[in-house]
């Protein structure tokens, strides 16, 4: 496979220079709060009194999401990782940042890892006192049926919500009523878009996807997610015409009103193709006697370098006109005309405290459980073992990822669990097993957001409290500390066995470590986890994914193994193998 070329430097030095480099391209409007570096905030949006608006996603979608910051827009963006959800500690800076004492409105894309992480920092804000609304955007009408809305994934349809819930918190609106309208934009915004080529990821250099010289793929996702069909391709008029159609079946818009209308590049799209675009779009509206109150054309809603478009439409009333015309100022948006004066940004924000610090509560000290060959020491090198074998193997879960998700799983993972081997490597001697633990789940979330990370961040807890009453594990207790690793993932991702995720490696796995731990031997319970993991990994490929991402796949999604359940394979391998090693 060719491998594509970027202008970068190291991977693992792309967020932070762009960010660097964002801030300072535009020193007037975006400056940088809080210990993690990811909160990107506008010098002169928050303010005491104000609704406090923080957006938020993956990184490589540019200009979104950072460059929505400003004065009568957003107050504060969150960058995760690329095509990876922010963390809730970036989050929290954000937050922070943005908070004026009349609460705080998250707005993002309603994919499986932002809702986790966003959720996530959401219950740390309340309990701190910090009231928080939430809107999630699901405008992509290919993504799910209409009686199944929810379900949606959010595309370019972010460019209008966060919009108007900008507007409104800039206009003075309550936190209810900027949530309100949030939602009042998104149920009036639909979007579909299609893709001619593939993207790469930075880490890989590979196209995340493949397709034909001649084909496109109708409804394809802002991460390469596969749409809802794969075709040959047409012209510029036909291809707006199915995706206009498809957004005219269900937007309800009637003869004589008024819509707003957004024909965005993926990232490689000329703008010679989408004005082609917007020309036969407003020839459709034309012929449905439908007006356009306010078009934009051009890269809003990017895919790194993505071949393609979408196009949203909202439909308009005047409350809605009335908040789309209202004046911001940010790197990716002007509207309108702003005072000149910069408003200096509040410094009182109220702080939250890390989502997995520990408590400094004082509880007496109990006798810890000797029983059992495996030492926190050794438990230590066993996770050291997993972490080997998964960033090994990262080319080949991005492989996985790549056909029935966006790609990136194997980095993913790989960023997560490189950051659990530094954490790893600060710890005592004398450091227990739980403690450990809260220190891999720490470090797993911090580093990574996307949905492995609060999967993984609350597996590691999980599985550490079932533990918490020994210093050493035996095989009992090896398998109850994988069964709680088991209920975090199910309890935080709400995935059961049979939905096509990393659940269908964990369920058999667990279920044959408890089967083995009887013959009281601590390496035929891990090989045990090892095997069942294994089968529950190429199962998956026969079953149809009814969570995620690869959800909206249906029938698609079959003959193809589960990344999720491959990695969780992979860690229960290295563990195995650690363990065995030391016998040997």
């Amino acid at each position: 496979m060719t491998r594509t070329k970027k202008l970068i430097n190291a991977p693992e030095d792309i967020i932070p220079q762009v960010i660097s480099g964002m801030v300072a391209a535009h020193p007037h409007l975006l400056t940088v709060e809080g210990a993690t570096g990811r909160a990107v905030v506008a010098v002169d949006g928050p303010r005491d009194g104000k609704v406090g608006i923080v957006v938020g996603g993956g990184s490589g979608h540019e200009p979104a999401f950072a460059g929505y910051v400003g004065r009568g827009l957003a107050d504060a963006a969150a960058v995760g990782n690329i095509f990876a959800s922010p963390s809730p500690e970036q989050i929290l800076d954000a937050a922070r940042a943005a908070d004026g004492g009349a609460g705080v409105c998250f707005l993002y894309g309603n994919y499986t890892g932002d809702v986790m992480n966003f959720t996530m920092a959401a219950e740390e804000l309340q309990a701190t006192g910090v009231r928080v609304a939430q809107v999630a955007v699901a405008d992509d009408v290919a993504s799910a049926p209409h009686d199944r809305r929810s379900e949606r994934r959010g595309i370019a349809g972010d460019f209008f919500v966060f919009k108007i819930a900008g507007a409104a918190a800039d206009m003075g609106e309550p936190l209810a009523r900027v949530q309100a309208l949030a939602q009042k934009a998104n149920d009036a915004t639909l979007s579909m878009g299609v893709a001619l080529g593939a993207c790469s990821l930075p880490q890989t250099g590979k196209p995340n996807f493949e397709i034909g010289d001649d084909e496109m793929e109708i409804g394809m996702g802002l991460h390469g997610e596969p749409g809802i069909r794969r075709t040959r391709l047409a012209t510029a008029d036909e291809v707006t015409d199915e995706l206009m159609q498809a957004i005219l079946n269900e937007l309800s818009a009637q003869s004589g009103d008024r819509v707003a209308v957004l024909v965005n590049g993926l990232g490689a799209t000329s703008l010679v193709e989408l004005y082609i675009m917007f020309n036969r779009l407003k020839q459709v509206l034309d012929a449905r006697d439908i007006s356009i109150h306010h078009s934009w054309v051009g890269e809003y809603a990017t895919s790194l370098e993505m071949a393609g478009a979408s196009i949203t439409v909202m439909r308009l009333d005047e409350e809605l006109v009335t908040l789309l015309d209202h004046p911001c100022r940010t790197p990716a948006l002007t509207v309108g005309d702003l005072e000149a004066r910069v408003v200096p940004a509040r410094r009182s924000a109220r702080r939250a405290e890390s989502i997995i610090s520990e408590k400094a509560e004082v509880l007496p000290k109990l006798e810890l459980i000797d029983d059992g060959a495996i030492t926190p020491a050794i438990f230590r090198e066993m996770m050291r073992n997993a972490g080997g074998e998964i960033i090994a193997k990262r080319d080949w879960l991005s492989e996985l990822d790549g056909v029935i998700g966006d790609g990136d799983h194997g980095v993913t993972m790989e960023i997560g669990w490189k950051a659990v081997l530094t954490a790893l490597c600060t710890a005592e001697e004398t450091e227990t097993i739980e403690a450990s633990c809260k220190r891999m789940s720490k470090a797993f979330l911090d580093a990574v957001g996307a949905s492995s990370g609060p999967l993984y961040a609350t597996a590691f807890l999980r599985a550490g409290a079932a533990v918490s009453d020994r210093r050493s594990l035996d095989a009992a207790a090896l398998a109850a500390w994988l069964a709680g690793a088991m209920q975090g993932i199910r309890d935080r991702g709400r995935a059961e066995p049979g939905d096509k995720t990393m659940v269908d490696a964990w369920a058999p796995a667990v279920d044959a470590a408890q089967a083995a731990s009887t013959a009281s031997d601590e390496l035929a319970v891990m090989t045990a986890a090892r095997d069942g993991a294994e089968a529950g990994m190429n199962a998956t490929a026969d079953l149809e994914s009814r969570r995620g991402r690869s959800a909206k796949l249906g029938a698609r999604s079959k003959g193809h193994i589960d990344p999720g359940a491959a990695s969780t394979f992979l860690m229960l391998r290295g563990m195995a193998l650690a363990l065995s090693e030391r016998r040997a």
